[in-house]
Order: C-alpha cells, then sequence, then structure tokens
C-alpha cells in the first residue's frame, strides 16, 4: 500500500472539512461547540481559518482557493437565508472571510519557517 504525500493527504483533509463546514451550515440544528466557543463569530472564524490554512497546505494556487472560500462562506449564509430555519448574517459572511485569510496566513508563515530551517540545515558546515 503506498502512503499519499503530504500534499495529498492535505487535499483529503481540506475537503473533508468542506463537507463538515457545509452541513454544519445548513443543518437545521447543528451540534453544540464547546463553551469556550459561545460567540458565533468565533466559531465561524475557526472553522474558516481552519479551512484556510488546510487549503494551502493543499494547493499552490492558493488566492484562486482563498476566493472560493470565502465565496463558500458568502455563499453558505444566503442559504441559511434562503432556508427559513437559520439566519443569513453578514457578520458571519465577515467572519468567515477574515477566517480564511488568518488560516491562509498561518500556513504561509509555517511554509516559510520550514524552509528558512532546511536552508540553515543544507547550509550548515560540515564537521
Amino acid at each position: 500500500m503506498r502512503l499519499p504525500n503530504d500534499m495529498h493527504l492535505a487535499k483529503v483533509i481540506a475537503w473533508i472539512l468542506v463537507g463538515v463546514v457545509c452541513w454544519a451550515s445548513l443543518t437545521p440544528s447543528p451540534p453544540r461547540p464547546p463553551e469556550i466557543l459561545g460567540w458565533d463569530k468565533a466559531q465561524h472564524f475557526l472553522a474558516y481559518a481552519t479551512l484556510g490554512y488546510w487549503f494551502t497546505r493543499a494547493y499552490t494556487r492558493m488566492t484562486l482557493w482563498a476566493l472560493f472560500l470565502m465565496g463558500l462562506g458568502i455563499s453558505l449564509e444566503f442559504l441559511q437565508g434562503i432556508g427559513g430555519v437559520r439566519v443569513m448574517e453578514t457578520l458571519d459572511m465577515l467572519a468567515n472571510s477574515l477566517g480564511v485569510l488568518t488560516g491562509w496566513g498561518l500556513a504561509l508563515l509555517e511554509k516559510e519557517r520550514c524552509i528558512r530551517w532546511l536552508k540553515l540545515l543544507i547550509n550548515q558546515p560540515k564537521l
């Protein structure tokens, strides 16, 4: 059995998370989050920051994926408003978009840190 490389695994994780976010956004009675995330906007922010992080790890053309994730967050909010059971909120759209950008930034910082570490390791003087 061949193990997937990091990018393939990140893609699987990213798309599973999209499914979870879509389900949680559109289900009439979503599960209750932990008390520490009791504020609705924090839930949105964290969910989309997680998506932004994993999509940045999974794909090289992140600008397009960031736009996709922001569009997804906005679209799901509109669908909540249309459904009649949940309520569309503009601040949720903002929290979603800021979450995507934060996750993107964290993943880029992580990549940069790894690249610097590898350069140091490669350029280390031989004893």
